[in-house]
């Protein structure tokens, strides 16, 4: 493993997230058997979301959460806290794969973040919520020519986008690695450690169970009853939600349904106004480049850059070993870009740097689904989107569990299940082959026939 530079010397190799977070609940193991209306598998963004929609719907059922780990351990605190107003991984992904519907997943999509909001105010979590928008740049002249387009493509559905002057992309961002710039206005940002927990704080002070330390090893069909099985205890539960993300899924059938690949982030140490104006990011902004593998950036509260994202990792076989939470090499190579952007910070060290795990489809979007006769079901495949697109995944889930037809369970995008991968070592080697295509993309802006087959039958890879 590669030794890290000097900037590195006193970084936390863990969430800044967890930082951030004053009074965590103590929450129990499980050790006894208990019963239920409805167990959720997983306190992250999806289930905890499950269980406060579900209260919302259900004011007396016995609802029990039960998490692997501890509250914001997982993907849902490891995330850089963009809140896309998208649940179809972009307007883009909505075109090319549901063209007849993307209107609706574009509406829906930004209902959603409106209503995530209000939730957040309704219920008083501190999650930092704030909607300062997105600011999209661009190295390359076909990158550029990738903001036009994309701009159009917005504006056929009304969302209101600006291509940046020169001076107005220096109030924005000032740097010699991206030279434009389009501005979108509707995006948001949350500390999503606070998040998860305001949302399992809101869940514990209206009568639901969560337990931590209390992973799921077991699931038994008893006929009218689903048996969850952990190593201290059992929920026998009426019904199920399975908000396991990128674990490896209870369902056997679904393990090739999606992968783990590994996202990493480095974080500097607070920066002052003066440095904040040589770089011209006044605004509170994220930010994202446009090739494929790309970085993402934004502010924390405290004014520390969080920068990361290029690197999509997957190890053979789908490991999903705890020491592949760190990665030297990666590390190093958001280090070298963070310079390459903001060469005035040289002198910058980094606070923290973590690696979480996305869950990833072949079509970058969630999927939901049922089992056992409908008494459970599922949502996954959030492929690095699941901050915003969690809360109507857990929204569709509760409607399949009382077999509701809604706008929700009735998009094609959610009814239909996504091409799985190939078994290994196929699986491995197109994974190899897709990104070197995407990298060659990225240097000459070429798209390869692979590349171009892959989209006519609508199989993707990212993050």
């Amino acid at each position: 493993m590669p030794e890290l530079s000097h900037r590195f010397e006193q970084t936390r190799f863990s969430p800044f997230w967890a930082e951030t977070v004053a009074d965590k609940p103590v929450l129990p193991v499980l050790s006894e058997s208990i019963d239920c209306d409805l167990a959720i598998i997983g306190a992250g963004f999806t289930g905890l979301w499950s269980a406060l929609k579900a209260r919302e719907r259900h004011p007396d059922a016995r609802i029990v959460v039960l998490e692997a780990r501890h509250l914001a351990d997982a993907a849902s605190g490891r995330n850089g806290g963009f809140c896309a107003p998208s649940i179809s991984h972009g307007v883009g992904n909505a075109l090319n794969r549901w063209p007849d519907e993307a209107e609706k997943l574009v509406r829906l999509g930004r209902e959603n973040l409106d209503a995530m909001e209000a939730d957040i105010a309704t219920y008083g979590i501190d999650a930092e919520f704030e909607r300062t928008g997105k600011l999209n740049v661009a190295r390359t002249a076909w990158e550029a020519d990738g903001l036009g387009v994309m701009q159009s493509g917005y504006a056929n559905f009304g969302i209101e986008t600006a291509i940046l002057t020169p001076s107005e992309l220096a109030s924005h961002l000032e740097s010699p690695r991206y030279p434009t710039g389009l501005f979108e206005a509707n995006y948001a940002y949350v500390n999503p450690a606070k998040l998860v927990h305001g949302l399992a704080q809101a869940c514990l002070s209206r009568g639901v169970a969560i337990f931590q330390d209390s992973r799921v090893t077991g699931l038994q069909d008893m006929g009218e009853i689903l048996s969850l099985a952990t190593d201290g205890g059992e929920v026998l539960a009426r019904q199920v939600v399975m908000a396991t993300n990128a674990d490896v899924p209870l369902l056997s059938h679904l393990r090739r349904a999606i992968i783990p690949v590994y996202d990493y982030t480095i974080m500097s140490e607070p920066l002052t106004d003066t440095q904040l104006q040589e770089i011209g990011w006044q605004g509170r902004h994220g930010i994202a480049d446009s090739g494929n593998q790309f970085h993402y950036s934004r502010k924390t509260a405290d004014n520390r850059i969080l920068w990361g994202g290029y690197d999509a990792i997957y190890h053979y076989g789908s490991r999903r070993d705890p020491d592949l939470l760190h990665r030297n090499e990666t590390y190093a190579g958001l280090e070298a870009t963070f310079l390459d952007t903001f060469p005035s910070l040289k002198d910058v060290r980094f606070s923290h740097a973590w690696g979480g795990i996305i869950d990833t489809s072949a079509r970058l979007t969630f999927f939901t689904g049922t089992a056992y006769g409908g008494r459970l079901t599922y949502a996954m495949g959030f492929t690095g989107q699941g901050v915003t697109a969690s809360r109507f995944a857990a929204l569709s889930m509760l409607d399949h569990l009382k077999d509701l037809r809604t706008e929700r369970t009735e998009l094609r995008m959610t009814q239909s299940q996504p091409v799985a991968f190939p078994p290994e070592p196929l699986r491995s080697l197109g994974i190899r082959w897709a990104q070197a295509d995407l990298a060659r993309e990225d240097r000459t802006g070429h798209r390869s026939l692979m590349l171009c087959a892959m989209d006519k039958i609508g199989i993707g890879f990212g993050s």
